[in-house]
């Protein structure tokens, strides 16, 4: 059962950018939702206005969710797309049992950690039958601050990389929604996207996620279908939570940035300059 919450919890520019990511390409057809025939939730972050003006560049930052079923079109469509670096957020038996298969010689620089995913607060009393859609949403509200600690190192590694113009880059975990929903929270803040514009980024995975089994079996089998939504999509109660531990920050959430993720103003900065452009 613990197995099944974890699951529900769920590229070409030149290395060493330097001080500034290539612009877009004028006239080219930018799609929010890659057009993959085997991706889970595969979404470009270009586009989005930030408070000052500027958009954030397409092509360059993406969020996903598993990429073991892409098929070798879309691996020759992501290459095409240069992805250099990838962001593999799932613990290691998740990586095992769904492995991203990238073609031979064409494999990106792919960064994860070993570790096991500790869901057991997501384990409510009593019989999975009986959970009801508010229960399954309290528990998750309380859940998700926990990512913020459970996956700073590798929130931070991506700002690393993302600081070092190792891109286009993705990052992803299973379904998309959770460790990636965080995580593209933290970094559209830290490019100045208004929350408004982030929290409805987020609430798309509701729209693009991978449809629920025909005939769910096991765990999935024992949910109501209500309770099953709230595991397997997205509420904003869920990201609001997130918000209010770094909010609380001192500093607000660009305080915990810096502290937590050590992104001081020069390194925001940088960001903005590197992935953001003026139009």
């Amino acid at each position: 059962m613990r197995r099944a919450v974890a699951l529900a919890m769920l590229l070409a520019v030149p290395a060493g950018l330097g001080a500034s990511a290539p612009a877009p390409v004028a006239g080219a057809v930018h799609h929010r939702v890659l057009p993959l025939q085997g991706g889970r939730n595969f979404r470009d972050l270009g586009g989005y206005r930030t408070s000052d003006g500027r958009t954030v560049k397409w092509g360059l930052l993406y969020r996903s969710g598993q990429m073991h079923d892409l098929t070798p079109a879309d691996h020759a469509y992501l290459q095409r797309l240069g992805i250099r670096t990838v962001c593999d957020f799932r613990d290691t038996r998740e990586r095992a049992g769904e492995p991203t298969l990238w073609p031979a010689g064409r494999k990106p620089k792919a960064l994860s950690d070993d570790y096991a995913l500790d869901m057991s607060g997501m384990m409510l009393p009593g019989d999975p039958s009986t959970w009801t859609h508010e229960q399954v949403v309290t528990a998750m509200t309380a859940t998700y601050p926990k990512l913020l600690d459970q996956f700073r190192g590798q929130y931070a590694r991506m700002f690393a990389e993302l600081l070092a113009g190792d891109v286009p880059l993705a990052f992803h975990c299973t379904a998309g929604k959770d460790r990636t929903g965080v995580a593209a929270a933290l970094l559209l803040t830290a490019l100045g996207v208004p929350r408004a514009t982030i929290v409805e980024d987020y609430l798309l995975s509701n729209q693009h996620m991978a449809p629920p089994p025909a005939h769910p079996t096991g765990f999935w089998a024992k949910l109501s279908p209500e309770a099953a939504r709230a595991f397997a999509g997205v509420d904003r109660r869920y990201i609001d939570a997130v918000f209010a531990v770094t909010d609380r920050h001192p500093g607000g959430t660009m305080g915990y940035l810096k502290d937590e993720l050590g992104l001081g103003a020069s390194q925001i900065a940088k960001l903005r300059a590197l992935y953001l452009t003026r139009g």
